[in-house]
């Protein structure tokens, strides 16, 4: 099978490779963030908060979206790297058709329980109705952003990175139309927001469909032979992103809490700015370490050491590089992204502002985290991805945002990401050296 991933990659065609996909998911990344402009200057801060007191519904969809999409990508181009293509066409099939049914029971809970679900993520009498009105609206693309998710990390797998890439954009780009249109001339309100984000989910979730199904080479659809082995594998392989997910909409909901405490409604909008800053900047590294994933996952199908090693010190590199880079960005333009949001002066922006220089030292240590934990998953070694994940966005994370704000009041808060991602580099960086190290010890599984 020639597959683009079977390259012999350096530095550059390595981040010619992952540029797609990197572009792909910070435009996605982009979804979230034009929806809160929108919202915030066309309906109001209020508004802004309570789109982040339910966004952590979203990242649990997204949490089982990226479990599948990363688990199984790393089994199916690690089959594909092995010569088995028609098992790896049948268990592609059955992980779309097994995310696709958990959209659906999203869908149907969540909005059966809707205003309880509202309440219980932190919504008080001025936030409950955007907050429903927003929520309700995208449980019901729950199912396409399932879709979405999941072909976004099976084109690179295909070797179309550069497919799933325009696809994105193309949704992005009605996403930003349709929230213009929906919020400003038909007068819709958050409920426009969502609907627009639902349907811009769609168009890459239904392009998808149509190029897996009538594609007659590589990996297709093909007819679905239930394995749960395959699924438990993808599963495991995938739960160090899963985690990540999950623990960002329980950091989220511990954010809120705080910050309501701290600065009341301006709080939680200064809180929902800077986290749309790290969706955006996050977004560079995850859509590298997606990007980059399935060409670990098939030269270690193939056996192929040297060039694994190759892949792994061009990674790193290209991580550290940015980091330098984007910590600058952030840190410089802190106050420029509050201004885009809301009005200089208020207390939401100076909250933000604040906030933001505090938070961009972050992104020193957030990228080799997030790179570790994506080369082990695609090494198949999901116990090691899930340890680093887990104590990078639950552990550390919920310690600090559970001591530090009360040492250091609101500061605290934006803090307590910056340390979480220094303790995890004590964690992530031992692991990577004693995989890739010289010595072998682990290398041998490849012969």
């Amino acid at each position: 099978m020639s597959n683009s991933i079977s390259q012999e990659f350096k530095f550059f065609s390595l981040i010619r490779f992952a540029l797609p996909t990197i572009i792909m998911m910070m435009f996605m990344s982009l979804y979230t963030i034009v929806d809160g402009i929108f919202i915030s200057r066309m309906v109001g801060s209020l508004a802004l908060s309570a789109n982040n007191i339910v966004y952590p519904v979203a990242n649990v969809l997204m949490a089982a979206g990226i479990m599948l999409a990363t688990g199984g990508s790393a089994v199916i181009a690690k089959k594909i790297g092995e010569k088995k293509e028609k098992e790896a066409n049948e268990n592609f099939t059955m992980i779309i058709l097994v995310g696709v049914g958990m959209g659906v029971l999203g869908m149907v809970f969540g909005n059966l329980y809707l205003e309880p679900l509202c309440r219980l993520l932190g919504a008080t009498d001025a936030l409950i109705e955007y907050s429903a009105a927003y929520l309700s609206v995208i449980l019901y693309f729950a199912p396409m952003c399932m879709l979405q998710m999941l072909f976004q990390s099976f084109f690179v797998t295909a070797g179309r990175p550069k497919l799933g890439l325009g696809l994105i954009l193309f949704g992005g780009v009605a996403n930003i139309i349709l929230d213009y249109v929906f919020m400003g001339p038909a007068g819709m309100g958050v409920s426009g927001a969502a609907l627009a984000t639902g349907i811009g989910q769609s168009i890459p979730a239904a392009a998808g469909i149509l190029f897996f199904a009538f594609r007659k080479t590589g990996l297709r659809f093909a007819k679905p032979k239930f394995d749960g082995r395959v699924l438990g594998n993808s599963c495991f392989n995938g739960s160090s992103e899963m985690v990540t997910n999950l623990s960002t909409a329980v950091i989220t909901y511990l954010f809120n809490i705080i910050m309501l405490k701290l600065a009341k409604e301006p709080g939680v909008a200064a809180m929902t700015v800077v986290l749309y800053g790290q969706f955006l900047f996050n977004a560079l590294y995850l859509g590298f370490s997606i990007g980059v994933a399935p060409v670990f996952s098939y030269n270690l199908g193939a056996g192929r050491k040297e060039l694994l090693r190759r892949i792994y010190r061009i990674s790193i590199r290209f991580v550290m590089i940015s980091a330098v880079v984007i910590t600058a960005a952030a840190w410089a333009g802190a106050p420029l992204i509050a201004q885009v949001f809301m009005e200089k002066g208020t207390e939401a922006y100076e909250l933000a502002s604040r906030g933001g220089t505090l938070f961009a030292f972050n992104y020193l240590f957030a990228g080799t985290n997030i790179l570790a934990s994506g080369i082990f998953t695609a090494l198949s070694d999901g116990k090691t991805s899930a340890l680093i994940s887990f104590l990078r966005t639950f552990v550390f994370i919920v310690a600090a945002v559970l001591v530090l704000p009360r040492i250091l009041g609101a500061d605290g808060v934006w803090l307590s990401i910056p340390a979480a991602e220094v303790l995890t580099l004590t964690v992530s960086l031992p692991c990577l050296y004693s995989y890739f190290s010289k010595r072998e010890r682990r290398m041998t599984s490849f012969d």
